[in-house]
C-alpha cells in the first residue's frame, strides 16, 4: 500500500510540474516550437505542425534508417580487384576512409608492375555531390565536403595560416596533400581591418586550388583551415599515385576514373568500423559527410541502384513508414545532414521519431550514442549547457543554420531515467546585436527552457 501511495505520490509531483517556454526573451519575429511529453503525454505543445527547417537535427531521423534497415552489422567497404593485366579499387563512399588505409590495402601490391590500368570506381554513387539547397558560400569548407563514392580523409584537407609581423601571411599545407593554395591575406590591425570591411575570402576551383584574399588581425598562433576538396576523383587520383610511388609499385597503364569487370577477382579489402561506431560520430560530431554518404547508400542498398540525393531520401522516407508508421512525406528531404536550407520537418513529426526511439532503445541502443549536455560532441561548448544542473542531464542532437536554433532529445533525472522527451526548433532568430559580454537570447532561452524540466518548479 505504500509503495503505492508512494508511485502516486511520484506521477502527481510530474503532472503539475511547470516547464518554461519564456518565448518573449527571443526577438521579435522569430518562429518557434517546443513540445515536450512524458511517458507520451504531451505537457507543452506550440506551432507543432508547421513546418521548419531542421538543419542537423535531421541526421537523428538519418540514423534511425540506417538502424532499421542494416541492424548492426553494417560496414562500409573499399575493395582491390585484379581483372586480366588491369587493377580497380571499387569505392562505396566510406566516410572513415583515411589514408592510411589505403595504403594498408594497396600494399597487396606493393613492389610489383601493374601492365594495365589501375581503375578508380566510383559507380555506386550518381548524381549531384552536393544537395540541393546547399548554401554556396560554404563549399570551400570541410563542412560541406561532397559525398561522393570515392571518399578519402573527409574529403577534406586541414591547413592553417599564421599572421607575420611584416604584414604578410604564411600557410602551411602538408606536403602530402595534392592541393594548391594561392595566398593573397595580408596582417592587419584590428582597426584596419574595421575600417576597410576587409574579411578573410576564400575563392575555389574544379582542380582542387583555392586562392585566399583579405585580411587577417595578427594572432599568436596558426589560424586552422579546412579546404573542402573540389574534385574527389583528382584528389583520390594523386594519392593513389603517391602512395603506389612510395610503396615501388609502377603502373605502365594510367591511373583513371572506370568500372569493375564482374569478372574481375577480389585480392583485398578495408572495413570501416562498424555501423553503431559510424553513427556515434555522426550525431557526436554532427558529420555531414558521414549522414549524406549514409544517407546514398541506403537509397543503393534499398532500391538495387545507384545511390543519390534523391534515391537515400526516398529510403528513408519508406523505411520509416514502412517499419515505423512514420510519415515523412509532409516534409522536405533533401539530403540527410540537414546542410540544405531547403528542408523542412514538423515538430510533431521529429516528435514521433524521438518517441519511437525512445520506445525501442533495448533493439536499437541509439540514445547512448547522442551527446551529452555540457560533456561531449556539439554540446560540450554549447553555453547553454555547460551549467548546473543542466550539464550531463540531457542527451540530444542539435542543428543550426542561418536563423535557426534546434535540439531535440531527452532529459533525464537524477536516477537515471528519462524524464521527459523535447523538441526546440527556433527558426528567422536574427536579434539585434548585443551589448559586448551580454548573453545572447537563444541562450537565456535554452537555459530557462531546460532548466524547467530537470529542476521544474511545482504549482498547486
Amino acid at each position: 500500500m505504500r509503495a503505492f501511495i508512494l508511485l502516486l505520490t511520484c506521477v502527481t509531483f510530474i503532472a503539475s510540474a511547470s516547464i518554461i517556454t519564456p518565448y518573449e526573451i527571443l526577438p521579435q519575429g522569430h518562429l518557434s516550437s517546443v513540445i515536450v511529453t512524458h511517458d507520451s503525454e504531451v505537457k507543452v505543445s506550440t506551432n507543432a505542425q508547421q513546418l521548419f527547417p531542421p538543419a542537423s537535427t535531421l541526421k537523428l531521423i538519418t540514423a534511425l534508417a540506417a538502424k532499421l534497415h542494416w541492424k548492426n552489422g553494417h560496414q562500409f567497404s573499399t575493395q582491390l580487384f585484379k581483372q586480366g593485366s588491369d587493377y580497380s579499387l571499387r569505392f562505396s563512399g566510406d566516410p572513415s576512409l583515411k589514408r592510411s588505409d589505403l595504403e594498408v590495402l594497396l600494399s597487396e601490391l606493393k613492389g610489383h608492375t601493374i601492365a594495365g590500368n589501375l581503375y578508380l570506381d566510383g559507380s555506386l554513387f550518381t548524381g549531384y555531390d552536393r544537395g540541393v539547397g546547399w548554401p554556396w558560400d560554404v563549399l570551400g569548407v570541410c563542412y560541406a565536403a561532397p559525398a561522393s563514392a570515392l571518399t578519402l580523409d573527409g574529403n577534406c584537407v586541414q591547413a592553417s595560416i599564421s599572421t607575420l609581423k611584416d604584414g604578410t601571411t604564411s600557410v602551411f599545407v602538408p606536403k602530402h596533400q595534392p592541393i594548391i593554395v594561392k595566398n593573397q591575406v595580408k596582417t592587419v590591425s584590428k582597426e584596419e581591418k574595421e575600417r576597410s570591411y576587409c574579411n578573410l575570402d576564400l575563392v575555389t576551383s574544379p582542380n582542387n586550388s583555392y586562392t585566399l584574399s583579405g585580411c587577417l588581425t595578427y594572432r599568436n598562433t596558426p589560424l586552422p583551415l579546412k579546404f573542402a576538396v573540389q574534385s574527389p576523383s583528382l584528389y583520390l587520383k594523386k594519392n593513389v599515385a603517391d602512395i603506389l610511388k612510395r610503396q615501388g609499385t609502377k603502373v605502365q597503364g594510367k591511373i583513371m576514373l572506370g568500372q569493375t569487370d564482374q569478372q574481375a577477382v577480389l585480392l583485398a579489402q578495408h572495413h570501416s568500423a562498424p555501423l553503431n561506431q559510424l553513427l556515434e560520430f555522426m550525431l557526436h560530431k554532427s558529420d555531414n559527410l558521414y549522414a549524406d554518404n549514409i544517407t546514398k547508400q541506403l537509397g543503393a542498398d534499398l532500391y538495387g541502384k545507384k545511390g543519390s540525393f534523391k534515391s537515400g531520401t526516398s529510403a528513408i522516407t519508406e523505411i520509416l513508414l514502412k517499419q515505423t508508421g512514420i510519415d515523412l512525406s509532409n516534409g522536405i528531404l533533401e539530403d540527410g545532414s540537414g546542410l540544405s536550407r531547403n528542408n523542412r520537418i514538423s515538430p510533431h513529426t521529429m516528435m514521433d521519431v524521438l518517441q519511437y526511439i525512445k520506445d525501442h532503445d533495448k533493439q536499437l541502443h541509439l540514445i547512448s550514442l547522442l551527446a551529452t549536455s555540457g560533456v561531449d560532441g556539439t554540446l560540450k561548448h554549447r553555453p547553454s549547457m555547460r551549467i548546473s544542473p543542466i550539464k550531463g542531464q540531457i542527451k540530444a542532437k542539435s542543428g543550426s543554420l542561418f536563423g535557426s536554433h534546434n535540439m531535440v532529445g531527452y532529459v533525464y533525472d537524477k536516477q537515471g531515467n528519462i524524464q521527459y522527451t523535447f523538441v526546440q526548433y527556433v527558426t528567422n532568430y536574427h536579434p539585434k546585436s548585443t551589448k559586448k559580454g551580454a548573453e545572447p537570447a537563444i541562450t537565456r532561452f535554452e537555459k530557462a527552457f531546460y532548466q524547467s524540466m530537470i529542476e521544474p518548479k511545482i504549482t498547486p
